[in-house]
């Protein structure tokens, strides 16, 4: 247990040196690292929402509008799967009325046909029932309805919310933001909590829109007294167009103050945001802020085809369920590239390409709870930590002086490396310190010379039972580690269960917890061990301890 070969000795010292560089830049201010190489990696550890101020949003899903879209979206397949030449089977308009779809079969004697097609879009089964997604029935002989099953419908919202979580992950980091918490809350909510972030508008801003991009062709036969009377052929839909030139023979203009323009648009979609694989905010020749965009293989091909075959026309650019823009297609728009302009500003078309590049939100999402942790209130809670922890410290490193004398002294080298290390690790992982991991850092101080009591009072024992010095330090090193193994693993365990079924600040806390056993137990027993059997070289003729 005493002989400590070279190599040993060397990985030892090496362990202690790389993670006290990893926490060096823990210790330096901002200002400080900014005038440092870039090669010189500096991993640091982030303050977290209590600790740094910052901003807290409580998102809660339309369940109304995911409700509609998803509708909408299963009569679009509906339409495009019947438009199959294989064979083609001819329908009515499809109307979508009482959270279910309604269409008639033209031709009586397609009708199974028609209800095997069905089958196939109905879902193949949700969890262990089987049950479809879809119900499907056929009335007055030709007349399909097709209606959404609540199982189906639990099992849409959450996988909606699954990804709607991912997707504001990705929003949040594209802002440069450090080590946001995005968290489920029940069936229909997400909690986000962006440490340093002072000023929320900017963040609910992109994280309330959708962002569901599609290009669809302008119905330049509908009517404007029509489209301003809700009236739109069929085929068609009609939506808002804000931003709406004046002159527009298609566009119904509003005659009153606070209405908007509207727009009458075929019902299908030529292209979507699915399909899209950047976006970012440029300029286009008149030095006007468009958002550009590019389509992967797939979308550049039918938007190219679209093009082609409506040159002259327009066709409009939807976000979010309203117009952007209506420009007519001079040539066919090939490459799969293309420009949204609508009157953006360099912020907003900035907040659009981070949203239709992280991709479309499955479901709306409104702020139902928000508030600001201002960095004075952060400021105060780390000075609070900063108290306690010293005075813990101090008060522990008196006990062990007054109580194992030299055995003492090695014990409070172990628990400063113990600190260092702490947050070297942390830095390494580039791991976020709430307040609850302050809670942890200064159990963690308390619990580092725990080993090292169980060890200092097995080798009094053994000195007492007349063994020799280096005998007895042997025997108590060998004798406590198995007692400090067991009381530390069951230490970690209970840490990985809250880090397990835990959230945000408890996360944080089992986190810098773990941490903390592990270098505990590597300073309190093997780098004490090391530092002691140097000691024991030179054959002192009493050991005291």
């Amino acid at each position: 247990m005493l002989d400590f070969p070279k190599w040993k000795v060397w990985s030892v010292w090496l362990t202690i040196l790389v993670f006290t560089l990893c926490a060096v830049p823990s210790f330096m201010p901002q200002s400080v690292r900014a005038n440092w190489p870039s090669w010189v990696p500096q991993p640091t550890v982030n303050l977290g929402l209590d600790l740094a101020g910052g901003s807290y949003i409580l998102l809660e899903a339309d369940m109304n509008d995911f409700a509609r879209v998803r509708l909408a979206a299963k009569r679009d397949e509906i339409e495009t799967e019947f438009r199959r030449q294989d064979p083609r089977i001819d329908i009515g308009d499809i109307s979508l009325r009482d959270n279910r779809i309604t269409f008639m079969v033209r031709d009586a004697s397609k009708v199974d046909a028609a209800r095997e097609r069905l089958l196939q879009l109905a879902g193949s089964g949700v969890g262990m029932t089987g049950q479809r997604e879809w119900t499907i029935e056929v009335r007055d002989s030709t007349r399909f309805i097709v209606t959404p099953t609540q199982a189906g419908i639990a099992q849409a919202i959450d996988q909606a919310m699954n990804d709607a979580r991912e997707v504001v992950d990705r929003r949040i980091n594209a802002l440069g933001t450090l080590e946001p918490t995005i968290v489920r809350q029940g069936a229909d909510r997400i909690v986000v909590q962006v440490p340093g972030l002072q000023d929320p508008e900017a963040l609910k801003a992109l994280l309330g829109k959708t962002a569901r991009l599609e290009f669809k062709l302008v119905d330049i036969t509908a009517s404007p007294v029509d489209i301003a009377r809700g009236v739109a052929p069929i085929g068609s839909e009609i939506m808002p167009y804000p931003s709406a030139p004046p002159g527009l023979p298609y566009v119904a203009y509003p005659t009153q103050e606070g209405h908007v323009a509207q727009i009458a648009l075929k019902r299908q979609t030529i292209v979507s945001g699915d399909q899209l694989i950047n976006a970012n905010q440029e300029y286009n020749q008149n030095q006007e802020v468009v958002v550009g965009f590019t389509f992967d293989a797939q979308g550049g091909r039918r938007f190219a085809q679209t093009t082609q075959q409506n040159t002259g026309k327009p066709f409009a650019i939807i976000v979010d369920g309203s117009v952007i823009s209506a420009p007519n297609i001079n040539e066919p728009i090939l490459g799969g590239k293309g420009q949204i302009s609508g009157g953006f500003t360099v912020e907003s078309a900035n907040q659009l390409a981070i949203a239709l590049r992280s991709g479309k939100m499955p479901v709306q999402l409104n702020v139902v709870e928000e508030s600001t942790i201002s960095p004075e209130l952060g400021a105060d809670s780390i000075e609070a930590g900063i108290i306690a922890g010293s005075v813990g410290t101090i008060a522990i490193v008196l006990l062990m002086l007054v109580a194992y004398f030299r055995f003492g002294v090695y014990a409070n080298i172990a628990l400063v490396v113990n600190v260092i290390m702490i947050i070297g690790i942390m830095a390494l992982f580039n791991a976020t310190l709430t307040l609850p991991g302050i809670a942890g850092f200064v159990l963690t101080i308390g619990a580092a010379v725990d080993a090292n009591v169980l060890i200092n009072e097995r080798i009094r024992e053994e000195l007492h039972r007349g063994r020799a010095n280096n005998s007895a330090v042997e025997f108590g090193y060998k004798e406590a580690s198995r007692a400090i193994l067991d009381a530390n693993v069951t230490n970690v365990i209970a840490a990985f269960i809250m880090f397990i079924f835990g959230a945000g600040p408890v996360r944080g806390f089992a986190v810098v917890l773990t941490i903390g056993i592990v270098t505990s137990v590597f300073t309190a027993v093997t780098f004490t061990r090391l530092m002691v059997a140097n000691w024991l070289k030179t054959r002192p003729k009493e050991l005291v301890i």
